[in-house]
C-alpha cells in the first residue's frame, strides 16, 4: 500500500475555482466513505479548508488512485473534472508525507506561520476517525504532522513569519496602524460561530473592541460563543464588552451600526449581497470595514464600490501575503520537516515488514508445536516436568536463532530501498503470502477499532 494526496490550493488554482470547488460539511463525509468503497483505496481523509482540498489515501495502484481522487473530489464538490485537473496536484508516497508535514507547520499557508492549520487538521483526522475510514497508515500520518507542526512552533520562531488569517486579515484593513489602537472601542458584527469565526471574534475582543454581535442561523451557539467572551475569565470581562447574540435575520439592523464585520459561515451562497449593505447603510457614510474569511465567499465583491466600504477577502489576503517577508526562521522549520520526513519513512518502512516477522515466529511456533506432539507419540512415558522443560528448550533454540536475523532485517527495512527485505524473507522461509496479508489486515483493523 502507498500514500497518495490529490488536490488543490490557492498556490495551484484562483481562488474563484476554490470557491466553486470548496466542500460542504456533509460532502466530505460522503467523499471519504465513497473512497473507501472504491477498488484502489484501504484508508481515506480529507483536509478542507478555506484555501484547501486535500484527498488523503492508502491505495494499491498509483494511476487507479489519482483517478478515483480526481473523480470524487469533482463529484462532491461544485465543480467539473474538466475545470479542476489543471489545477490539482499529486504527491506520492515521501513527497505526500513532506507535503503534509509542510503544511501542518504554516510553510505551505496562505500566511506563513500561521498556527490554525493544525485544528484543521486535527479536525480532518477526527473526521476520518469516526467514519472509521482512517487506518493504520493515515492516523500514524496525521498524528505525527500535529507533532511536527507543534514542534516548528516550540523550537523555531516560524509565528513571526506571519499571522493567522484572521490576524492578517484584520492588519489589511487597519491599514498600516496597530490594530488595537484602530479597533478600540470599535462596533463589530461577526457573521458565523464556527471555529474561524470565534477566533475572529476572540482577536476582536481582545483588540478592544466596544460592542460586539455574534449572528449566527443556530442562535445557541451564537449565545454560546457570547457567552464564553463575556463570562469571569473570558477577553471581554475585564473590558467590559457588550456583547450579543442575534439572529441571521437581524444581520441587516445590525450592518447599520457596525464599524467592522467579520464574515465566515459555510453557506454555499452570499451572506451579504452588495444591496443589502447599501441599503442598510444608506445615510451612513461613516468608514466600514469588512472582513471575508469564508470559501466560498460570504460577502459581495461589489461591496467595494459602496462609499465608505473597505472589503478584506481571501483573494486579496493572497495578493498582500505573496509579498510578505519570509522569517530567517522559515529554513529551520524546512529542516525539522526534513528530519521528520525521513524518520517517519523508517518508521513505515520497519512496520511494513512487521506482518512478515510475525508470521515467521508463528510460523517456528507451530514447527515447535507440532515437533512437540511428535515427541509425545514416541516418547510417551515423559513426565509433566521433562515435556515442560524439552519444550521451553526447544523454544529457547528457535528464538535464538531467529532473534539476530528478525532485528537485523527490521533494521535493514527502515532504510531507504528496504522494502524488498520483507519479501526476500517471505522467500526464504517459504512463508505462505496469505498468513503476512492475515496479520497486516488485523493490524489496520485494530487501529481503525483505536481511532
Amino acid at each position: 500500500m502507498s500514500l497518495l494526496v490529490v488536490g488543490l490550493s490557492h498556490r495551484s488554482a484562483p481562488v474563484s475555482v476554490l470557491e466553486r470547488a470548496a466542500l460542504a460539511p456533509e460532502s466530505r463525509g460522503k467523499l471519504l466513505q465513497d473512497a473507501v468503497s472504491a477498488e484502489p483505496v484501504t484508508e481515506s481523509a480529507v483536509l478542507s479548508t478555506c484555501n484547501r482540498i486535500e484527498a488523503y489515501a492508502d491505495v494499491d495502484k498509483f494511476h487507479g488512485g489519482v483517478a478515483e481522487l480526481s473523480n470524487l473530489l469533482a463529484r462532491h464538490s461544485g465543480a467539473g473534472l474538466e475545470e479542476l485537473t489543471p489545477y490539482l496536484y499529486v504527491h506520492y508516497e515521501d513527497r505526500a508525507v513532506h507535503h503534509l508535514f509542510s503544511v501542518a507547520c504554516g510553510l505551505d499557508s496562505m500566511v506563513v506561520g500561521e498556527g490554525q492549520i493544525l485544528g484543521q487538521i486535527k479536525d480532518a483526522l477526527a473526521v476520518a476517525q469516526e467514519l472509521h475510514t482512517a487506518g493504520r497508515l493515515l492516523n500514524d500520518l496525521f498524528q505525527q504532522a500535529l507533532r511536527v507542526g507543534k514542534r516548528a512552533h516550540s523550537e523555531t520562531g516560524i509565528d513571526k513569519a506571519g499571522q493567522s488569517l484572521v490576524t492578517f486579515g484584520l492588519e489589511q484593513l487597519a491599514a498600516g496602524q496597530d490594530v488595537e489602537r484602530w479597533a478600540q472601542g470599535k462596533r463589530a458584527l461577526v457573521i458565523g460561530a464556527g471555529s474561524m469565526s470565534s477566533l475572529a471574534a476572540t482577536t476582536l475582543v481582545r483588540a478592544g473592541v466596544g460592542e460586539l454581535a455574534v449572528a449566527n442561523r443556530t442562535v445557541e451557539r451564537a449565545e454560546r460563543l457570547v457567552q464564553l467572551l463575556t463570562e469571569p475569565g473570558g477577553p471581554g470581562a475585564a473590558t467590559g464588552l457588550a456583547g450579543r447574540a442575534v439572529a441571521m435575520t437581524s444581520v441587516a439592523q445590525e450592518l447599520a451600526l457596525a464599524d467592522i464585520v467579520v464574515s465566515c459561515t459555510g453557506a454555499t451562497g452570499l451572506v451579504l449581497a452588495s444591496e443589502m449593505v447599501a441599503a442598510a447603510r444608506e445615510g451612513n457614510t461613516a468608514p466600514l470595514a469588512l472582513l471575508d474569511l469564508a470559501m466560498p465567499r460570504d460577502i459581495d465583491a461589489a461591496v467595494h464600490r459602496i462609499e465608505g466600504a473597505h472589503l478584506v477577502d481571501i483573494e486579496s489576503l493572497a495578493d498582500a501575503s505573496a509579498d510578505a517577508p519570509m522569517a530567517a526562521d522559515v529554513d529551520k522549520v524546512r529542516g525539522i520537516v526534513s528530519d521528520e520526513v525521513a524518520a517517519f519513512g523508517a518508521a513505515q518502512r520497519a512496520a511494513h515488514i512487521t506482518p512478515t516477522v510475525v508470521a515467521l515466529r508463528t510460523m517456528a511456533s507451530d514447527v515447535v508445536s507440532s515437533e512437540i506432539a511428535r515427541l509425545d507419540g514416541r516418547l510417551p512415558d515423559l513426565d509433566d516436568k521433562q515435556r515442560a522443560e524439552i519444550t521451553q528448550t526447544v523454544r529457547r533454540v528457535v528464538d535464538k536463532l531467529l532473534h539476530a536475523p528478525t532485528v537485523r532485517v527490521k533494521q535493514l527495512a527502515s532504510e531507504p530501498g528496504g522494502a524488498g527485505y520483507a519479501d526476500a524473507l517471505r522467500e526464504l522461509f517459504d512463508l505462505d503470502p496469505e498468513t503476512v496479508a492475515a496479520v497486516s489486515r488485523a493490524d489496520t483493523r485494530d487501529a481503525r477499532e483505536r481511532a
